[in-house]
């Protein structure tokens, strides 16, 4: 097997770079925000939070409005099949949704978007007062990306809830590539044991979400 190190797919494109996706914006869920089906993260200012979540929309007992929560596998089978799944009720005030935020605008004649440097641990301190998020990150800078939630930008349109099955790798062609599948085929893994159908794209073309 050769050692070699694998080629750089921004090599040779000196005054190009791709275009992000829209980053993800941590909203309060006791915002006017629809929340049946939306990505949600449930906890606690100063503790921490909890990911891969869905939400549906809220219930109104007494005083109090409360959020149905799942966890984003058993949301999927649940629209899948169409059975009834059990969501506990989290007050609102300690739920927060997931929505998309508006991408920088980058001229086309400015030079090329620098590619980012690995973050020191003080860059990457946040606040414990509500959840971030990170922007997006291309999958070319990321360590590790297999089951990570990717975006496919191509021609300026997003292809979101996907999820990549495999790490970076050399293609037949000599391309640069990952195999992405459906989050529903991801998850539908997981639950049937049914092999999801995947697609190879290249790497250049996605980021991590």
């Amino acid at each position: 097997m050769s050692h070699d190190p694998l080629p750089d797919p921004f090599a040779g494109q000196p005054d190009w770079a791709p275009t992000p996706p829209r980053p993800i914006v941590i909203a309060a869920a006791a915002n006017r925000v629809d929340l049946r089906g939306r990505r949600v993260l449930v906890g606690l200012p100063g503790l921490g939070w909890r990911g891969d979540l869905r939400a549906d929309e809220r219930v109104v007992q007494g005083s109090r409005t409360y959020v149905p929560v799942l966890a984003e596998h058993e949301w999927y089978r649940a629209e899948a099949e169409q059975i009834e799944v059990f969501a506990p009720l989290v007050p609102a005030e300690r739920v927060w949704v997931e929505t998309l935020g508006e991408v920088s605008p980058w001229d086309a004649g400015a030079p090329p978007i620098p590619r980012p440097a690995r973050p020191d641990v003080i860059s990457r301190l946040v606040s414990l007062d509500a959840p971030t998020h990170r922007a997006p990150v291309p999958v070319v800078e990321a360590d590790a990306v297999a089951g990570r939630r990717v975006v496919q930008v191509a021609d300026a349109v997003e292809r979101r809830d996907l999820r990549a099955v495999t790490e970076v790798y050399t293609s037949g062609d000599g391309d640069i590539c990952v195999r992405v599948t459906a989050e529903l085929d991801w998850y539908r893994w997981a639950w049937s044991g049914r092999p999801p159908t995947t697609l190879e794209v290249p790497v250049h073309l996605l980021w991590i979400e």
